[in-house]
């Protein structure tokens, strides 16, 4: 397939208010968006390059622009897999290629791709790091949705948790800690969450330091999200964690993606899929894989001040399938 074109797009959307983890804290999310059109047939995808995993804008830019002809010649999603390292970049090509695929076919990307049609799915709601009382308003504010996510550091850990409990008491409660905490932390606050509801920890420990869970009891779940990238990390996890974090931005895209999810399962780990924040364009291929999720973290679209048009419709948290025009 030849006659291909490539273009390659930094935009900034601005987050409803600071958006905080352990790590820092953002009001807008950076994201690269690529296009590639063949005749009338255009498919096009998003991706959010990550500091954390040594990524940015620039060097993302970079990164796709160099495929200009390679894109042109013809590269499809087989050979980029071995082109570009998992990773934002290829994410962004992985999906547009999808999309551009199952335009040019007239069909759809779940179709292409051997799985169900698509339905409704229920996403968790973040609640980003701020004191307790602050959280413990967040929650109130959202006390009608089914799942919250609450981003931890490693202070006053039950303090939040108890605050948000309080004041959203029906709702499902998992916690996040993007690898702020130690391993004597988790041992101290987790049967005191369990206590609390919680349902699952997400990420306690740097990945660096996985090796401290081995022989640790477990009274809530863990899962992985820093520690799992891909199909070839899911081995390193066994006896650890519970349940991988599945996420486009670290697989590399839509084929890895449900590569891993496959991986998992067979490996007896239930699964999570998760997101940057970014746009309804950046949530559309983590849609299919989410299907077979336990839990679902697509919420990033909730996280902005506005959205892509069209964009993926969400009713409280319950997100429709998106729409051809967006994606797939």
């Amino acid at each position: 397939m030849t006659g291909r074109s490539l273009t390659v797009t930094a935009e900034t959307w601005p987050i409803a208010g600071t958006f905080r983890i352990s790590r820092g804290a953002r009001t807008e999310a950076q994201v690269v968006v690529v296009q590639i059109a063949h005749g009338d047939a255009v498919g096009r995808a998003e991706c959010v390059p990550y500091p954390r995993y040594g990524e940015s804008i620039a060097g993302t830019v970079e990164q796709l622009t160099a495929l200009q002809g390679a894109i042109a010649d013809g590269l499809d999603r087989q050979a980029l897999q071995t082109t570009l390292p998992a990773g934002a970049a290829r994410n962004a090509l992985d999906c547009a290629l999808w999309d551009l695929d199952a335009k040019r076919g007239g069909t759809t990307v779940w179709q292409l791709a051997g799985l169900a049609a698509p339905g409704p799915l229920v996403t968790a709601y973040t609640l980003s790091l701020d004191s307790a009382e602050a959280m413990g308003a967040s929650a109130a504010a959202n006390a009608q949705r089914p799942l919250l996510k609450v981003k931890l550091d490693g202070d006053g850990v039950i303090e939040r948790v108890r605050a948000i409990h309080r004041n959203a008491p029906q709702s499902r409660i998992i916690v996040d800690a993007n690898e702020a905490w130690t391993p004597d932390l988790l041992a101290e606050v987790a049967p005191q969450l369990g206590a609390l509801g919680v349902e699952m920890i997400e990420q306690p420990l740097h990945a660096d330091a996985d090796g401290a869970l081995d022989g640790m009891d477990r009274p809530v779940t863990l899962c992985a999200d820093e520690s799992c990238h891909d199909s070839a990390t899911v081995a390193g996890l066994v006896g650890r964690y519970d349940i991988v974090n599945i996420k486009l931005e670290k697989t590399g895209g839509l084929t890895e993606a449900l590569k891993l999810a496959d991986t998992a399962e067979a490996a007896g780990f239930g699964i999570m899929v998760g997101c940057m924040i970014g746009t309804s364009l950046g949530m559309a291929p983590a849609t299919l894989v989410a299907a077979r999720a336990r839990v679902v973290d697509l919420d990033g679209p909730l996280m902005l001040a506005r959205d892509r048009d069209p964009g993926i419709s969400f009713e409280g948290s319950t997100m429709a399938p998106p729409p051809a025009a967006l994606w797939g």
